[in-house]
């Protein structure tokens, strides 16, 4: 019998090292068939269309939104992000297990459409960790900073409507932590 994918929905506040988990993961040879997302937000150094996101017009991405092309979509930070219908069946396609990076909204718009995923929430080891990290990848103005250590506090406080809560103190333990979770979640779902 075919062994079935597991769709890992992984969510954390801005800052908190979504991108670097992702990498580190890669690095230790787990395959994960990542969904693309689209944005209305304008690329940042070194983005590249097709690879970091979709960088759509707010009409393309309104127009989209209206024909039912998209799985999810949130408004966050003043821009429009959302993951494709296309981009679902893609990764499910590859025989893969799915990971897809949402933010709180997107997750709990996801959860409307589909109950078979797994919901990991990446939690910063405190604010003051946060923040750090927040302005030592520069770019950002200081009211985007607030902004965004704002949204962190919101986004934590919704922790509980996730299935699994990992800190991101150390970078090997947290890819440690969220493969032995994927690992138990598609064990279960195989044997049932």
């Amino acid at each position: 019998m075919a062994q079935e994918s597991i769709i890992a929905v992984l969510s954390a506040p801005s800052g908190t090292g979504k991108m670097a988990l992702l990498n580190a993961l890669r690095k230790t040879g787990a395959e994960f068939a990542t969904t693309i997302s689209a944005t209305t937000r304008p690329p940042r150094n070194g983005e590249q269309e097709g690879k970091d996101y979709y960088f759509l017009t707010k009409d393309e991405f309104t127009k989209k939104r209206d024909t039912g092309a998209f799985l999810e979509w949130a408004e966050v930070h003043g821009n429009l992000y959302g993951t494709l219908l296309s981009e679902m069946e893609r990764c499910l396609a590859s025989g893969k297990d799915v990971l897809i990076e949402l933010d709180v909204q997107g997750m709990r718009n996801l959860r409307k459409h589909r109950n078979d995923v797994v919901s990991i929430f990446l939690m910063p080891p405190s604010l003051d960790e946060l923040e750090r990290r927040l302005r030592r990848r520069g770019g950002d103005s200081e009211e985007a900073v607030a902004l965004r250590l704002e949204n962190a506090v919101a986004e934590i406080q919704a922790r509980h409507e996730f299935d699994f809560v990992v800190v991101n103190n150390d970078l090997d333990s947290a890819a440690a932590a969220f493969q032995r979770i994927v690992h138990e979640a598609r064990a279960r779902l195989n044997n049932t």
